[in-house]
């Protein structure tokens, strides 16, 4: 994890992952789609993988939850991300919690945030982010 949490701080990447087989992986995109492409198109990464990523929202928690994540680590994390993360199988923790992942013009919540605010279930919330990136 060490590693990981290293290339975050650095500025190397926005997510960094290391997959069950050993394999790290980088990546730089802002938000969820990282995530969303991940668990759609190539789920054995996610699946039992250790996990670094600058910011964790409710929505982006629910990915990694879907996805079978076993480790991760934050920078930064929403207090519904970590309440949500509580009550699943990743073992986490983050740097710095927050009360809501704020948007790129820092003029409210994050979209994602808000629609998976009040997803019943981590499909419900995994499905409302289909829509979003859809759109």
């Amino acid at each position: 994890m060490r590693q990981l949490v290293d290339m975050l701080k650095r500025g190397d990447c926005t997510l960094a992952m290391r997959c069950a087989d050993g394999s790290v992986h980088t990546y730089n995109e802002r938000g969820v789609k990282t995530l969303y492409t991940l668990l759609t198109t190539q789920p054995e990464l996610l699946q039992g993988a250790i996990v670094a990523d600058r910011v964790v929202g409710r929505g982006a928690a629910a990915l990694m939850i879907a996805g079978g994540v076993a480790q991760l680590h934050a920078l930064v994390a929403s207090e519904s991300a970590i309440a949500l993360l509580e009550t699943s199988s990743v073992v986490f923790t983050s740097s710095q919690c927050v009360p809501a992942i704020i948007n790129r013009a820092g003029t409210g919540p994050c979209p994602v945030e808000a629609l998976t605010a009040d997803a019943p279930t981590i499909a419900d919330a995994v499905s409302r982010i289909a829509t979003f990136l859809s759109q």
